[in-house]
C-alpha cells in the first residue's frame, strides 16, 4: 500500500469530518456517554467546523492517504493553554479503525514533529482522554510523557502529554 502525507487544502472539509467522527466513534464508544458522543460526532457540525477553520487559515492540518483514499488526519498549532505559551499543542491525529495498527500514526506523527520543529518550537502538548489507553500508549511509544495535569472535558478526564523536540 502506498501512502502520501500532505497539507489539507479548501475542500478537504468533508474527508476531514469524515476521519474525525468515525475515529470518534469506535475509539470513544467506552469514555464518553452515548448523548455526547452522539453530538460530537454529528458530521454537518463537524464539517462546518473544518470549514471554518480552512477558510479562516488556522492552524496546520494534513491528511494521510493510502492508496489516494483519506485514512489519517492531524491538526496543530500554538498551544491554547495558557500556561504553556512556548509549546505548540497536537489538536487531534485522529484514523479509521480498518487500518490501525499499520504504522500510519506513526509516519503522521513524525510528519508533525518534524513541521512543528521546523516552526521553531522546541516543546510540544496534547490532551488526551485519561481513559484512552490505547491512544496513551501510542503517545508514550512517540516519547510523550506526563506530569499529571488534568482537566475536565465532555463529562470525563483529559490529561496533558508533553514532549521536547
Amino acid at each position: 500500500m502506498e501512502y502520501l502525507i500532505r497539507r489539507v487544502k479548501d475542500g478537504d472539509e468533508t474527508a476531514l469530518a469524515y476521519i474525525q467522527t468515525e475515529s470518534w466513534k469506535v475509539a470513544f464508544k467506552t469514555i464518553l456517554s452515548d448523548e455526547i458522543l452522539q453530538k460530537c460526532t454529528e458530521i454537518t457540525r463537524t464539517t462546518a467546523s473544518y470549514k471554518r477553520l480552512l477558510d479562516e487559515k488556522i492552524g496546520n492540518g494534513y491528511i494521510l492517504e493510502v492508496d489516494e483514499k483519506p485514512h489519517c488526519i492531524a491538526w496543530w498549532d500554538k498551544a491554547r493553554d495558557d500556561d504553556m505559551p512556548d509549546y505548540a499543542e497536537l489538536i487531534c491525529i485522529h484514523s479509521l479503525q480498518d487500518k490501525w495498527r499499520k504504522g500510519y500514526g506513526t509516519k503522521m506523527m513524525d510528519r508533525v514533529l518534524s513541521d512543528i520543529k521546523a516552526a521553531e518550537y522546541s516543546k510540544v502538548m496534547l490532551w488526551v482522554f485519561t481513559d484512552n489507553d490505547r491512544a496513551r500508549a501510542f503517545y508514550e511509544a512517540c516519547g510523550f510523557v506526563t506530569y499529571g495535569k488534568v482537566k475536565s472535558c465532555f463529562g470525563t478526564q483529559e490529561i496533558c502529554y508533553e514532549k521536547n523536540l
